[in-house]
């Protein structure tokens, strides 16, 4: 039974109707793949300029003939409530509904329109499949976050079984922990690894400190996809030669998607069926294929929200061998999360703090920005931009998340600040570990 299309066809996500428009799309493509692009970029600009107030106020005055003239959203422009930016004919209960990781430190919530959402998932399935992956039936071991309240503990877990896959903690990366992920993978016929890049990385170092290479006692796994932070050379070879599997980096953002996907040849290939990406130097300009710059995004089919030149937060490049149909990432600035080191000698992924700022993200975007340091071993530091202080209920709320996701007795002070001070590519990056 294909478990994973009958979740998605339950919660209303037409997901064969996805299935099939992706292939008409790769059809249209290799027919004319200018005019599928340039089709597609005026389809999703007209539809919301007539029913999308938000974004008609947005764009106003502009020369909507000259697409380089359109003007770039950024996350802040998005931190409004969710029901002024819908499209008309979409309502909160019409459409998905998510936060982002918050990973660039400018958290939003945001909406799509169910065929959207099943086509973002039709394509993974497409891209897994040329690594013989299928989420219906491939057994996944999942390196992820899960919130640890009781009713959204078990939704994911829930989730996890219609999904065929089991989650490993990344809130606990301690050598007895890392121990009982190597007997569960000697017990479980896993047919890959996906999840977030830190931890899968602390597990491979775990096996090469034991001589253990993964696939000897777990032979059915196939691949192993890393994703939400980046992946250095060094540690791709540490995964290869721990893991005896191929590794596969992915590229994607909540809002948006699959970004870019790695193939067999090892390139960077950038999605181009369901978005549009650009490279932009700090005054909106393209920029060639080479040079490095901020990575803009357009959503060719999100009809319930707006997506148009949408400026992630990352910095990248794409590779002077790219073509307008196959463009190629080259590299990616952004987005690394450090561990988490505790007094207990507990390690945590760093994206652990994923989960505390679901705590403060809220609806009507009081907080703008925010970054968290660690100062000392048991002392970290929570700087953010709000219109107004935190009270002091919302500070006790995310003291008890850190506690809760990370330990007890640990110290959090916190500071409002005017601005948050970016790095020169301007990232700003959630976590920062000042430990040695």
């Amino acid at each position: 039974m294909k478990l994973f299309n009958l979740s998605l066809k339950l919660k209303g996500f037409p997901i064969k109707e996805a299935k099939a428009f992706l292939k008409t799309i790769q059809s249209k493509q290799k027919l004319d793949f200018q005019s599928y692009i340039e089709t597609s970029k005026r389809d999703i600009l007209d539809h919301h300029l007539k029913h999308n107030p938000f974004y008609k106020q947005f764009v106003k005055n502009v020369d909507l003939s000259d697409w380089n003239s359109i003007p770039v959203m950024t996350k802040r422009d998005l931190q409004q409530p969710l029901e002024q930016r819908l499209s008309e004919g979409f309502t909160a209960k019409t459409v998905f509904i998510n936060k982002t990781s918050g990973s660039s430190g400018t958290p939003f919530i945001f909406a799509k329109d169910k065929f959207c959402h099943a086509l973002i998932w039709a394509n993974f399935m497409d891209r897994y499949s040329c690594f013989n992956l299928d989420l219906n039936h491939s057994k996944q071991a999942r390196f992820y976050g899960i919130p640890l309240d009781k009713k959204d503990y078990y939704k994911e877990r829930f989730k996890d079984a219609l999904s065929n896959r089991f989650r490993f903690s990344v809130f606990d990366l301690s050598d007895s922990q890392l121990e009982k992920n190597i007997e569960k993978f000697s017990k479980t016929k896993f047919d890959y690894i996906n999840g977030y890049t830190s931890s899968i990385v602390q597990f491979a170092k775990y096996l090469e400190q034991h001589n253990i290479v993964l696939k000897t006692i777990c032979p059915s796994l196939k691949a192993c996809i890393t994703t939400s932070e980046m992946l250095f050379r060094e540690d791709k070879n540490l995964l290869e030669a721990q893991l005896g599997i191929p590794v596969i980096n992915e590229y994607g953002a909540a809002e948006l998607g699959l970004i870019a996907f790695q193939n067999k040849t090892d390139q960077w290939v950038v999605n181009t069926e369901d978005l549009f990406v650009e490279i932009l130097d700090k005054n909106n300009n393209v920029l060639p294929y080479g040079e490095e710059g901020r990575i803009v995004i357009t959503s060719l089919y999100n009809k319930a929200h707006p997506f148009i030149r949408y400026d992630l937060g990352d910095i990248g490049t794409l590779s002077k061998k790219s073509t307008l149909q196959k463009p190629i990432l080259e590299k990616l600035v952004g987005r690394t999360s450090d561990l988490v080191m505790l007094p207990s000698g507990k390690k945590a992924a760093g994206l652990t703090f994923y989960y505390v700022t679901k705590t403060i993200i809220e609806n009507d975007g009081n907080v703008k920005e925010f970054i968290i340091e660690q100062l000392k071993l048991d002392t970290f530091k929570i700087s953010y931009v709000s219109n107004k202080l935190l009270t002091k209920e919302n500070l006790e709320h995310i003291k008890k998340a850190i506690s809760k996701y990370l330990e007890p007795h640990l110290i959090v002070v916190f500071e409002r600040k005017e601005k948050l001070e970016r790095s020169k590519s301007g990232k700003l990056k959630q976590f920062k570990s000042y430990l040695s």
